[in-house]
């Protein structure tokens, strides 16, 4: 179950007029921050994200689940599922074993993983491969699209920080 202030923060990207994928970041954000805990362990940062995303739909994040090709039919079909779930609609419904001993049967096996998939290098390299992965364009129009949706305070913050790193890097490269 995500927490409170989770779902509201993800509430508040809604209102913001955010992407669906930065109301769902809130909840991947959430999943790391777990591991990091030490509630649970994951095999690699991917795994994070997935679970991440599943909270996401099953809260009521309208994500859209992966185009057809791009995962197994398996992901897709639990997508679909997760979505449903957060409509609270009947194709939502589980398998016949209880949902309580499904639930316990997977966070023990969590558990047992490490929580090296959400280390900073796993995440970062995540990231990296994640956008690599899409076209320029694309990247170009989110960033855009990021910028629009900051706010005048947010795009003056930015600036000032992108200004200090210039600095700092200009700084180390005389060194």
């Amino acid at each position: 179950m995500p927490e409170k202030k989770t779902i509201e923060r993800a509430r508040a990207d809604k209102r913001a007029g955010k992407s669906t994928s930065t109301q769902a970041g809130e909840f991947v954000k959430e999943e790391f921050d777990r591991v990091r805990e030490g509630k649970h362990g994951v095999r690699s940062a991917k795994q994070a994200v997935a679970i991440g995303l599943s909270r996401a739909r099953r809260a009521g994040v309208e994500l859209k689940p992966p185009a057809k090709g791009k995962t197994s039919e398996a992901t897709r079909r639990k997508a679909q599922k997760d979505s449903a779930a957060g409509r609270g609609t009947k194709e939502a419904s589980a398998s016949t074993e209880s949902k309580a001993k499904r639930s316990r049967t997977t966070t023990n096996v969590l558990k047992r993983e490490s929580k090296a998939g959400a280390s900073p290098q796993a995440v970062s390299k995540q990231a990296k491969s994640a956008a690599a992965r899409r076209p320029a364009p694309s990247r170009s129009a989110a960033a855009k699209k990021a910028a629009q949706t900051k706010g005048a305070a947010g795009r003056s913050a930015a600036a000032k920080k992108a200004a200090k790193t210039r600095a700092t890097r200009a700084q180390h490269a005389r060194h």
